[in-house]
């Protein structure tokens, strides 16, 4: 075996050493994180930079202290009155040990309370500089970015693949301040309507007297609300679809989702979409797979995610444009721009790239970064501006409102992973949790004994700062009213576009999904109104629910226009993608010719695919190292295997006839064939592969781009 061969190692080590095994007593600094993890970075709570390492605001010193820096000696024992005595109120480091710990949970998010999240940076084109203002989006500008994906029902303590919307928000730290694009992995949303939101997110919930069902939509009260406010189809039919079952985060697009308005350096503006496109391309997992990675290994988004980073395989996304005049009907082709339960189909808006993001560092601390991070669509910069869309409208409360109960206070601006990488001069002074120490006594405009500061910024940036502007817009005439435009009616046609955009297996797919959520709805009169939702949308979509659920077909109620398919919705395509970070699995036994290991384990890695070795013991095993045995392998985290062994082991017959079930790319050596003959899996069927190891190891690394051999399920 190589040296190279032998360095090759699987990321996911908790620390940058190896321990003893008996416990250090030999007093020492702690241990450096490891080289893929990074901290905010360290301003002021007023956003002037420093010149303090990360570590400066981390724990210091090599001996233990209470909080207040007073060094102990002992905190394993309670002071008590005689060895078998009463504990003693006046123990001072138990108190504030125990009150501390009692206090160490804030309340968690009511929506997207799952999450994960990496730091970056953001590098722009240029492409945007005709639209917008903003100082990020000029050419070549490189911009630190956080980024925190997430579910959306679940607790934080639920699976990472329920069934379920995804979110995608990114903080921009740019040089004028936060600006905060909060968006989902799909592009329209369940309600027209921010005071709709709270019944839809309490519909979706576990059911309020038993807390069940965890994560999921599959229950009475989803599809009661959702089949009765028949806004939420075009949205639940995307939730029906692959795209709520993503294969990675790195390989989920993003959406803005509302219609923004862009003012440039002229005053002109336009009205736009943002979008995220995954480099690695957009693919999902398969419904079976997604629920035995619940139950495998339910940190599995946020693990592949860290594994990535720190592996070097960088995710990254191209941020896009779909740009619209910014008309007064605020309508393109037809379609209402501030409706969120519509889109604009790329073939008559199609993208125009302004940037690209790579994600290149862990969080060194998850509750600090990741759980304290706070988002919020209000944080927008000069250049950029909301419209009046409804949802959008709403969403500009509720987000500060929500940080100032979850965050314990006004102050969370200051909080290290949300301070400005910009001068920050608000006038805002005391509050819970108020870090900074601020100078002066005139916090008001106008002033003259703070010797006029703050000053008004330029509005047009001809001297000093470039102030945010508020866009000028022309308000119709009209009554107050509690009433929606009539161009937010139409609730089905989008739906059946998406739908039929679809290619035959993803519509399969769609089919049962609806099949098996409705399956698990208790009440007949829910599925029965569904029903008719599906049929206003598709027949032969609704044909085939109803026959699964055992119920007649409805009459269409709605005379549904028909629209042209998009391609652009469809994740099945024949284009290849890039394979970095993917795994490969080498089944192996102590008989394998530890050359033949060392040279397929280096062909993957050159291609950027981490290669796992799967053997009976854990150790060492053919000359190489073992990072998982037959006992603790699992399908669902490799996206192709490689057999090098002949077993008849169940454990190892059961993972390829899993990852034969979900288009996983399979081959093995001439001389193993004999282990796909015992998990039933024919040599001839798509994606399977019998030669040397070496050109069965080229005929995966062939097949992975693909993502899948979708061949199988149309065979």
């Amino acid at each position: 075996m190589t040296e190279d061969a032998n360095e090759i190692k699987l990321p996911g080590a908790p620390a940058t050493e190896s321990p003893a095994v008996g416990e250090p007593t030999t007093p020492r600094g702690r241990l450096a994180p490891k080289p893929d993890q990074s901290g905010p970075e360290t301003r002021t709570p007023t956003g002037a930079p420093t010149t303090a390492p990360q570590d400066a605001v981390a724990q210091q010193g090599h001996y233990l202290t209470t909080a207040q820096g007073v060094p102990l000696a002992d905190t394993d024992h309670s002071l008590k009155a005689g060895r078998r005595g009463p504990v003693l109120l006046q123990d001072h480091h138990l108190r504030e040990k125990i009150t501390h710990f009692d206090h160490e949970r804030i309340p968690e998010r009511v929506v997207h309370a799952r999450g994960a999240a990496a730091h970056g940076h953001f590098v722009a084109n240029g492409e945007a500089e005709k639209y917008t203002a903003a100082a990020f989006l000029k050419a070549g500008t490189v911009t630190d970015t956080f980024v925190r994906f997430s579910t959306v029902l679940g607790s934080r303590g639920s699976a990472d693949t329920a069934r379920d919307t995804r979110g995608f928000a990114t903080k921009f730290y740019t040089t004028e301040g936060v600006y905060d694009l909060v968006g989902n992995n799909i592009p329209v949303f369940f309600i027209q309507d921010a005071i709709k939101f709270p019944d839809i997110i309490h519909a979706g919930k576990p059911h309020p007297d038993r807390e069940i069902p965890q994560a999921q939509s599959a229950h009475d009260t989803f599809w009661d609300f959702v089949s009765l406010h028949t806004e939420a189809q075009h949205h639940t039919i995307w939730n029906m679809s692959d795209r709520a079952l993503p294969r990675s985060y790195r390989m989920m697009q993003g959406f803005g989702i509302h219609t923004f308005r862009l003012v440039n350096a002229d005053g002109a503006t336009v009205l736009v979409k943002f979008h995220w496109r995954p480099r690695l391309g957009t693919h999902g997992l398969v419904w079976e797979e997604a629920q035995l990675i619940a139950g495998k290994d339910p940190d599995y988004h946020r693990r592949d995610l860290a594994d990535a980073i720190e592996a070097g395989a960088y995710p990254e996304w191209d941020f896009a444009i779909q740009v619209f005049p910014d008309t007064e009907d605020q309508l393109f082709a037809g379609i209402d721009l501030l409706d969120p339960t519509k889109l604009v189909p790329e073939e008559l808006a199609p993208l125009k790239v302004i940037g690209t993001m790579t994600l290149d560092r862990n969080p060194l601390n998850y509750f600090d970064e990741t759980e304290q991070v706070a988002f919020h669509p209000g944080h927008l910069v000069p250049g950029i501006d909301v419209t009046s869309d409804p949802l959008l409208q709403g969403r500009l409360f509720s987000y500060l409102d929500t940080q100032i109960t979850r965050l314990g206070g006004p102050n969370f601006a200051q909080i290290p992973i949300n301070r400005p990488h910009a001068d920050v001069n608000d006038m805002l002074r005391d509050g819970l949790h108020q870090d900074a120490v601020h100078s002066g006594v005139a916090p008001y405009r106008p002033n003259s004994l703070d010797g006029g500061c703050p000053f008004p910024a330029a509005l047009h940036g001809d001297e000093g700062a470039q102030a945010f502007i508020d866009v000028p817009q022309p308000v119709q005439q009209d009554v107050v009213t509690r009433a929606q435009p009539a161009s937010f009616d139409d609730h089905f046609s989008q739906a059946r576009q998406f739908y039929r955009s679809l290619t035959p297996i993803e519509q399969q797919h769609v089919k049962q999904a609806y099949s098996f959520e409705l399956g698990k709805v208790y009440e007949q009169t829910i599925k029965e109104r569904e029903l008719q939702a599906l049929v206003n949308i598709d027949v032969d979509l609704a044909a085939f629910v109803a026959e699964q659920l055992g119920l007649d077909v409805p009459a269409a109620s709605e005379n549904v226009p028909d629209t042209d398919p998009s391609g652009a919705l469809s994740m099945i395509t024949d284009d290849e993608w890039p394979v970095d970070g993917r795994q490969l699995g080498i089944v192996i036994d102590d008989e394998t010719d530890a050359s033949v290991l060392a040279s397929v384990r280096e062909a993957v890695d050159a291609a950027g695919v981490t290669p796992v070795v799967i053997a009976p013991h854990g150790g060492t095993a053919a000359g190489s190292p073992v990072q998982r045995t037959f006992q603790t392998a699992a399908s669902i985290e490799l996206d192709a295997v490689l057999v090098l062994a002949s077993t008849s082991d169940p454990r190892i017959v059961q993972l390829l006839a899993e990852a034969f079930r979900h288009d996983k790319a399979i081959a093995a050596a001439t001389e193993a064939a004999d282990t796909l003959h015992v998990a039933a899996i024919s040599v001839s069927a798509p994606g399977i592969a019998v030669e040397e190891p070496a050109e069965a190891t080229r005929a995966l690394l062939e097949l992975l781009p693909s993502h899948r051999v979708w061949g199988r399920e149309s065979a």
